[in-house]
């Protein structure tokens, strides 16, 4: 069941208006609880795709892109568990939570199958997800996605980072500490580790992160979900890795890969080795781009989706197109969903 930003299901979660400034339109829906999404729109009869967002990310990550993909594709983005205004609400914010919050909301909130598009943390879920649920998912967009370790020179700062966060008890102390800096300084440090040149993002999108910021500065929870986030992020990259691999190893959808030449949080070897492991996959690195080629390059980022879908996503294209809805098919929709909550 969805519902309109300011409505009761999300009470205490959602002011009067959830306008962030940006091109979609704010909305809720209720899966165990409150969850924030955005839908950017596009023609009904076209393609489905459902924007993951990263760790400490959220819908308005993909603000600068989705409205250069909705003139043939129908565009939502979700805010995960612990993230952007979905509080956590007594739900995990772990991986596997929120890969499980993500099928929810394919089957609330669209007509799956759908075609997942994830960045970071994002695309390790998605991944996940089209394993897990492969009658749900027709194609994969990974854009930089958090992929199983590989052997490579660390930068250092995020090194650093990473280990702290995956720490207990310090890792949201360090959060907190972030979070009580003032919203643009949040958000300013957030672009300068993520964007390899961080003024290629247009300004009105750098308000809309400033803006979610400044909403989420009130969440006294933040700083403990999103150390949980994290040490999910390195548990399964890393010592869980074997089985994260397996699971991409299993995958048959079609599959796009994006990433950035300048990444400095996954480096751009791990989606070449990706890639040399998954011939059928396709390739597109980057130059002078870091970690968030949808804020930092949307332009080229769309031109890459665009010609997938013409070619090697064409599959998935039009599987991720729904059917005219019909009196039967709305029925058995209906029954599904009932099901789910009981």
């Amino acid at each position: 069941m969805s519902e309109a930003a300011g409505s009761p299901g999300a009470a205490g979660y959602g002011h009067a208006s959830d306008d962030l400034g940006g091109a979609g339109s704010s909305r809720w829906a209720d899966i165990d609880g409150p969850v924030h999404y955005v839908d950017f729109g596009g023609p009904s009869h076209g393609p489905q795709i459902v924007c993951v967002h990263g760790l400490a990310g959220s819908a308005v990550n993909w603000s600068a892109i989705a409205p250069l993909l909705t003139s043939r594709c129908r565009v939502l983005a979700l805010d995960l568990a612990g993230h952007g205004l979905t509080r956590s609400h007594r739900r995990g914010t772990d991986v596997k939570a929120n890969r499980l919050l993500l099928d929810r909301f394919i089957e609330t909130a669209v007509e799956p199958p759908v075609i997942l598009m994830g960045n970071s943390m994002g695309g390790m879920i998605s991944l996940l997800e089209a394993g897990a649920a492969a009658d749900r998912v027709s194609g994969l967009i990974l854009i930089d996605p958090a992929l199983p370790f590989v052997p490579a020179r660390p930068d250092l700062l995020v090194a650093t980072m990473f280990v702290a966060g995956g720490v207990p008890g310090l890792g949201p102390a360090l959060l907190r500490g972030v979070h009580r800096l003032p919203p643009a300084a949040i958000v300013a440090s957030t672009l300068s580790l993520c964007c390899h040149d961080p003024t290629r993002v247009p300004t009105d999108v750098v308000a809309q992160h400033v803006a979610l910021a400044r909403r989420r500065a009130g969440f006294a929870e933040a700083g403990h979900d999103m150390g949980v986030a994290t040490r999910s992020v390195i548990l399964t990259a890393g010592l869980g890795g074997h089985a994260y691999r397996a699971g991409i190893a299993a995958l048959t959808c079609p599959v796009l890969l994006i990433h950035g030449e300048k990444d400095r949080l996954v480096p751009a070897s791990a989606a070449r080795a990706a890639a040399r492991a998954h011939p059928l996959w396709s390739l597109v690195v980057l130059p002078d781009v870091g970690h968030v080629p949808q804020l930092e390059a949307p332009s080229d980022c769309a031109t890459a989706i665009v010609a997938w879908l013409d070619s090697a996503g064409q599959t998935a294209a039009r599987e991720a197109t729904p059917t005219p809805a019909t009196p039967a098919r709305t029925a058995i929709r209906r029954w599904h969903l009932q099901r789910r909550k009981r």
